[in-house]
C-alpha cells in the first residue's frame, strides 16, 4: 500500500514560513509568527538552501552528509507546498506565501487565455514577471523595514523571471565558484550597529544531479559529500559568530533511481478531452475542453488505479494543498490533478520529451518530497 500523502502546513511549518520566521527573529516581524516555526533571536540570518535534500533523505543517507545530519537532533521538519517542485517552493520561500497567493503553481502552468504553457524555470519573454506573481515579496518587505537582505546565487539567474517573480527586492551577487560563494555570504552577512541582515544562498547542484543520475546513485553521493566541505560546512563555519545564527534551509526529492516506475496512460482515450498536458512527470496539470472534466477525471481514475489521486480543481483547492487561491491564480491550475502516489510517474513523451531521461522526480505530496529539514547551526 502506498504511503500515506502528506499535506502541506502553511502558516505553521511550511517553507513559505521561513523568512517571516526569520523576521521575528531578527525583530523585523513582517506579520503573525508562524504557529509552528520559532527560530532563535539573532542579528544575522543565513538562509542556505539545498535543492534537493529532503528529510528523510538526510536520514536515509546521513553517511554522506556528516555535517548536515548532525544538526537533525532536536529538530522537527516542516513541508514543501504543492507542487513540491523548485519553482513553487523558491517563490514561497522568498515571498512567504502559498502557492495559491504567489500563483507558481507548477514547473508548467496554462497561461490563461492561451494554449501556451508557462515554463517557470526557463520563463517565457511576454509574460511580465511582476503581473504573474504581483505580491510584494517578503525579501522587499523586509529591505524597507531596514534589514539588508541579500540574494547569493548564480549569475545566469540575475534578473531572470523566476527571480524577479519569487526574490525581487533583495540585493542580488551573482557567484559561479564555490570559493565566490562563500566570500559572498560572508561579506553579506555580518550586521551593522544598528542593521540586522538575512542572507540567502541557493544551492541547485544536488537536485541537477539527483535528476540525472538518480538519488543514492554514486554520482548523487559524492555530489552530497563533496560539497559538505568545500561550500555548505564552509559557510557556517566562516560567517559572523558573534551575535549571529546562520539558518540552513533545504528543499524536497523523491524517488529511488533503482525503483523508479514511470509510465505514460497506455489508451487513446485518456487524451480524450484533455486539450494542454502541463505540470510535470510527478504531478500532471490537465487543461480539459469544455464540460469534459468529468469524463477525463473517470478516464484517469481507472487507468492509474491506485498510484495516484487523480482530483477536480475544485477537490484539489478543497484539500488545501494550494492554500488560498486568489481568483487570477484558479486557471493556471489544471482542471484535473494527477498527484503520483510510490515510485510512480506520468510521461507526456510528446509534450515533455527529456522527462523520459530522468532518473529522480519531485513535485508530488509524499514524505520524501514534502518533509524539509529545518536545521541551525
Amino acid at each position: 500500500m502506498a504511503e500515506a500523502f502528506c499535506e502541506p502546513a502553511y502558516g505553521v511549518r511550511s517553507l513559505g514560513d521561513l523568512v517571516p520566521a526569520a523576521a521575528h527573529a531578527l525583530g523585523s516581524p513582517l506579520g503573525p509568527a508562524p504557529t509552528g516555526l520559532t527560530l532563535p533571536d539573532a542579528q544575522s540570518y543565513v538562509v542556505f538552501l539545498i535543492d534537493g535534500l529532503g528529510a528523510r533523505l538526510l536520514e536515509r543517507y546521513a553517511h554522506a552528509a556528516p555535517y548536515l545530519s548532525s544538526l537533525l537532533a532536536g529538530s522537527t521538519p516542516a513541508t514543501a507546498g504543492v507542487p513540491s517542485t523548485t519553482s513553487t517552493s523558491l517563490t514561497s520561500l522568498g515571498t512567504g506565501l502559498a502557492p495559491g497567493a504567489h500563483g507558481l503553481v507548477g514547473f508548467t502552468t496554462r497561461i490563461p487565455g492561451t494554449s501556451d504553457l508557462l515554463n517557470a524555470l526557463l520563463w517565457d519573454h511576454d509574460v511580465e514577471p511582476t503581473q504573474w506573481q504581483p505580491h510584494t515579496t517578503a525579501f522587499s518587505s523586509l529591505q524597507a523595514a531596514g534589514v539588508r537582505v541579500t540574494v547569493v546565487n548564480k549569475r545566469e539567474f540575475d534578473g531572470s523571471g523566476l527571480t524577479v517573480a519569487a526574490h525581487r527586492g533583495a540585493d542580488y551577487v551573482g557567484v559561479d565558484r564555490v570559493g565566490e560563494r562563500i566570500a559572498a555570504v560572508v561579506a553579506a552577512s555580518r550586521p551593522g550597529p544598528r542593521q540586522p541582515t538575512l542572507t540567502y544562498v541557493y544551492d541547485g547542484d544536488l537536485d541537477w544531479t539527483g535528476h540525472r543520475w538518480g538519488v543514492a546513485s554514486s554520482q548523487w553521493l559524492q555530489r552530497t559529500r563533496d560539497d559538505r566541505p568545500r561550500g555548505r560546512a564552509g559557510c557556517a563555519r566562516r560567517c559572523p559568530r558573534t551575535g549571529a545564527c546562520s539558518s540552513w534551509r533545504t528543499t524536497a526529492w523523491s524517488t529511488s533511481p533503482t525503483t523508479r516506475a514511470s509510465t505514460s496512460p497506455p489508451t487513446t482515450s485518456s487524451r480524450d478531452g484533455v486539450a494542454i498536458v502541463g505540470g510535470e512527470a510527478r504531478f500532471r496539470h490537465l487543461y480539459c475542453t469544455g464540460g469534459a472534466v468529468a469524463d477525463v477525471v473517470a478516464t484517469w481514475r481507472e487507468v492509474v488505479g491506485g498510484r495516484a489521486d487523480v482530483l477536480t480543481r475544485a477537490e484539489a483547492i478543497g484539500r488545501g494543498w494550494f492554500g488560498a487561491v486568489d481568483p487570477s491564480v484558479l486557471p493556471r491550475i489544471g482542471d484535473v490533478v494527477v498527484a503520483c502516489r510510490g515510485d510512480f510517474a506520468v510521461l507526456s513523451t510528446d509534450g515533455f520529451p527529456y522527462e523520459a531521461r530522468l532518473i529522480g522526480m519531485h513535485g508530488s505530496l509524499t514524505p520524501d518530497e514534502m518533509l524539509i529539514p529545518v536545521l541551525l547551526d
